[in-house]
């Protein structure tokens, strides 16, 4: 009953959304505020694979309409916890007699999100751990919440999305929902990371606690931080070491070890007392190879040389162009909104010029869709590295982005070449 009862709530959602998309599509306006409120009531109380989708939705802030975007930037904030009942019910079926293992826990969460909640925790012997507790149930509404999602996704067609790029695109969101729930294969990246990195001094991540780590409660070392999303008015120089150090992790990220942190939510990353950036959730991992990174790198070097013909050719080697006739227009202006980031010497990310030209071309982008689609197959890369550019953005970092990617530009034609 409790899971028609959400389904029906999914479809009333996805009827609501697909409204305002079709009346925008047919020249209307929609009510962007209002559509925001609901979503953000409903899947707040909804949890699960849904409201993931909808946090991943509002990292794409440069092409939502505003009032959508920081009605669902909400969900990455205020998130309204689950009770604590369901949430001992779950601790209880993982160590059977919690007093026994435990001095204390806390049953206010002070962290909740769309897959679980982090409930602080005292062991027998004094050690303070934190417990990412998976909400209850949720390996048995992922599949259903999933098939409503395919039933939404067909509203891509009114944006003339081909349904094989749809199809695409769902099959990456859905591996990437079912990664999440495998708590043990966190605990793994956790352990892999921390020993990957343990060279970064300005880089902290909490250490599990494998013993106490089961299918749906991660266990680990208690880090306090502060998180990301707070720290836009902490003292400059913090923010600045943090920004430098998420620049520095994710270029060594992805160059050395091919591999990328894939959820950029500003929640999963803190600042300790001692100005170093915390990492908290390594729930979602994804490899990139080489030959992705050089194409994208491509489609960038082409954007910097403000080649529009240059940049139609990359786009359709990474099959983001199709059909007759490149934008050619929107390519330059696209152009002339990203390259000032990469000028000579260091950039502010919060200069809000860059911000409004980006936004003012969405409408046009939306317009193209016939022509410009994301590549399914670097879809869940491009939406975490724009995540990452909001999270930068966020601390108004000051970064000499030309010095960072002249090396990366040359080892990408090192690598075309090969």
């Amino acid at each position: 009953m409790r899971e028609r009862g959400r389904t029906r709530r999914l479809i009333g959602l996805g009827a609501r959304t697909g409204g305002a998309l079709v009346r925008t599509r047919l020249g209307g306006q929609a009510d962007w505020r209002a559509l925001g409120e609901a979503l953000f009531e409903g899947l707040s109380e909804l949890k699960g694979p849904a409201m993931k989708l909808a946090q991943i939705m509002a990292q794409w802030d440069d092409l939502l309409p505003p009032d959508l975007a920081e009605e669902l930037s909400r969900l990455q904030r205020q998130a309204e916890p689950m009770p604590w009942p369901g949430i001992r019910r779950t601790l209880v079926e993982a160590y059977g007699d919690l007093d026994a293992r435990f001095r204390e826990i806390e049953r206010h969460p002070f962290a909740s999100a769309s897959m679980g909640q982090v409930h602080r925790a005292v062991t027998r012997d004094g050690e303070t751990l934190v417990l990412k507790v998976q909400y209850p149930g949720l390996a048995e509404v992922l599949e259903s919440d999933l098939a409503q999602l395919r039933r939404l996704m067909r509203l891509g067609r009114w944006l003339k999305v081909p349904q094989v790029r749809l199809d695409a695109l769902f099959e990456e969101l859905a591996a990437s929902l079912r990664g999440e729930l495998d708590y043990h294969a966190e605990a793994r990246a956790l352990a892999r990371y921390r020993a990957r990195y343990a060279h970064l001094e300005h880089l902290v991540i909490p250490e599990p606690r494998l013993d106490h780590c089961t299918e749906r409660v991660l266990a680990m070392h208690y880090v306090a931080g502060t998180p990301l999303r707070e720290l836009e008015t902490a003292d400059d120089a913090v923010r600045q070491r943090i920004a430098t150090a998420l620049a520095d992790w994710l270029t060594e990220e992805l160059f050395t070890f091919g591999e990328l942190h894939a959820d950029p939510h500003a929640g999963n990353f803190a600042a300790d007392d001692q100005g170093r950036l915390v990492i908290y959730d390594l729930g979602a991992v994804i490899p990139v190879p080489e030959a992705r990174l050089a194409a994208m790198l491509r489609l960038l070097e082409a954007t910097l040389a403000a080649d529009p013909m240059a940049m139609d050719s990359a786009l359709l080697a990474l099959s983001g162009r199709q059909g007759q006739g490149a934008p050619l227009a929107l390519y330059r202006e696209a152009a002339e909104a990203v390259t000032p980031l990469f000028a000579p010497g260091v950039q502010d990310f919060s200069d809000v010029r860059v911000h409004r030209r980006l936004r003012e071309l969405s409408p046009r982008v939306w317009a193209a869709l016939d022509r410009l689609q994301p590549p399914a197959d670097t879809l869940l890369l491009s939406r975490t590295l724009n995540g990452h550019y909001w999270n930068l953005v966020r601390l108004g970092a000051r970064l000499d982005m030309q010095a960072r990617t002249r090396p990366l530009l040359a080892w990408a034609s090192r690598i075309r070449e090969s």
